[in-house]
């Protein structure tokens, strides 16, 4: 009975945790996109991206804010839902806002929330070394859970901005240790953002799980970008990491199948989107 629930009615089944390690061995690179509502789940989803996820980047590109700090649960919730709701293929994964995990309780009520009522099929947390045990308990309780290491932007106001992060060689090494630490803790997948591309490559090479990178270099299993950063929809000036895929387009579809092309022959990213 499992087999028709899985399938759908499609050519193809639904993502899983199992197919982004199945890509990652076969070394199939994987594709990866943000979306906050059904219409653009739904257009995603035709364009074959792998993962989608409801990051809670919506407070800025869908709420004006200037940091994902005031994001809420019930923000990530209700964006979820809808974005669920426009899926069929693709993996939901969902953001854990700001203060949202301070401890293994905390964390698992509100994952719990994530998943039973907005629908995700994992959860993101920012990881450090402070993370691994909420990481643990998680994955005890067969919560699947993807680590965010590097530039973590809920710690924007600690860190004095939005900036590169493993420059430093002790610094790239104390993120290796961590990432491997949040990966034997039970993470399913890291997330690594804003590092240059060696170190993206040494953690790759170092992680048994998929390693999804945003400014993380060609090296990693998988590239992520913010759907209105490639339709060239946000306004003012966009990380060095972006490309706007919509040229050359002319339509939102085009633009999001290019992406998913240039990814998976690893077209993108091309250096001058990289971190040295």
């Amino acid at each position: 009975m499992y087999t028709q629930l899985e399938q759908r009615g499609m050519s193809e089944p639904p993502v899983n945790v199992s197919t982004l390690r199945s890509m990652k061995e076969k070394g199939e690179p994987i594709a990866c996109l943000t979306a906050y509502d059904a219409s653009y789940a739904a257009l995603v989803d035709i364009a074959g991206v792998d993962l989608v996820l409801v990051g809670d980047s919506l407070g800025m590109v869908i709420q004006g804010h200037d940091t994902t700090v005031p994001v809420t649960v019930d923000d990530v919730v209700y964006h979820s839902r809808a974005v669920a709701r426009g899926l069929r293929r693709a993996f939901l994964v969902a953001d854990m806002p700001f203060m949202s995990y301070t401890n293994p309780e905390q964390a698992l009520d509100n994952a719990v929330r994530l998943m039973q009522d907005g629908g995700a099929m994992m959860i993101k947390l920012e990881g450090g070394e402070g993370q691994v045990d909420i990481v643990e308990h998680l994955a005890r309780h067969d919560i699947p859970v993807c680590a965010h290491v590097g530039l973590k932007p809920q710690s924007v106001h600690k860190i004095g901005g939005f900036k590169v992060q493993g420059r430093e060689s002790k610094q790239a090494q104390e993120m290796l240790v961590v990432a491997k630490r949040l990966q034997d803790a039970g993470a399913d997948i890291v997330l690594l953002e804003c590092v240059p591309n060696e170190v993206g490559a040494s953690i790759t090479s170092a992680l048994e799980v998929p390693v999804i990178g945003i400014g993380a270099g060609p090296e990693v299993d998988g590239q992520i970008l913010v759907l209105y950063d490639i339709l060239d929809i946000t306004q003012g000036r966009t990380p060095r990491f972006v490309r706007n895929f919509q040229s050359g387009h002319d339509s939102p579809l085009g633009a999001v199948q290019a992406f998913v092309q240039a990814v998976r022959e690893r077209k993108y990213p091309a250096p001058e989107h990289c971190f040295s």
